[in-house]
């Protein structure tokens, strides 16, 4: 059975919104972007690594699954587009269609949440989540997220969208497995499921 592991850059006011650049993400006039680029320490790719070590497969929001789409496959060879590319990518969307445009993506059909049931009990390897705010909200909601690699960097925004609504509330609880804390004051907080 696979696990849904959610990796998400946040701030220390929990903003997840446009970490890598600054016209990643600029929904609602977010002006905030490319703010976990300074900030980038080797320590965060071992930590993602050790979840995307075996097996794995991409799941993504739409928001997510178009901008990764449009960026990484127009890289020049490296290893993190290589593992891109060759994993199948399932992809939460009631607007896009198919054929989707990046090679081994896969629209998920019906309800997403019944959808990630079902992959979580068909297949072995773990479905790895970037950013996909609405997704990872909507997931844990229906306990369905098994761990949280969350990269908390020591900035405050005070706008920009969150992991976290006030809406959410209560969610499933998390046990701390692991903490680290990298070279640029990032702390790497590895969280499973209770239960």
């Amino acid at each position: 059975m696979g696990k849904v592991i959610a990796i998400e850059h946040l701030t220390l006011d929990g903003v997840m919104q446009g970490p890598g650049s600054a016209d990643e993400d600029t929904r609602d006039g977010f002006r905030h972007g490319g703010w976990a680029a300074p900030r980038q320490d080797p320590a965060m790719q071992r930590a993602m690594g050790r979840h995307m070590a075996g097996p794995w497969s991409l799941l993504a929001g739409r928001t997510t699954y178009v901008q990764f789409a449009d960026f990484w496959p127009r890289q020049a060879p490296n290893p993190f587009t290589e593992a891109l590319t060759r994993a199948t990518k399932y992809v939460a969307s009631t607007t896009l269609g198919e054929p989707l445009p990046w090679e081994n993506s896969v629209l998920l059909k019906g309800d997403t949440a019944t959808a990630v049931a079902r992959l979580k009990e068909e297949r072995a390897e773990n479905l790895i989540v970037f950013g996909s705010g609405v997704l990872v909200r909507s997931l844990l909601a229906r306990g369905l997220v098994d761990g949280l690699l969350l990269l908390i960097h020591p900035v405050v925004l005070g706008t920009g969208r969150t992991l976290f609504t006030d809406a959410d509330a209560p969610l499933p609880e998390f046990a701390l497995a692991d903490c680290t804390t990298t070279g640029t004051g990032v702390i790497i907080g590895d969280y499973t499921a209770n239960g």
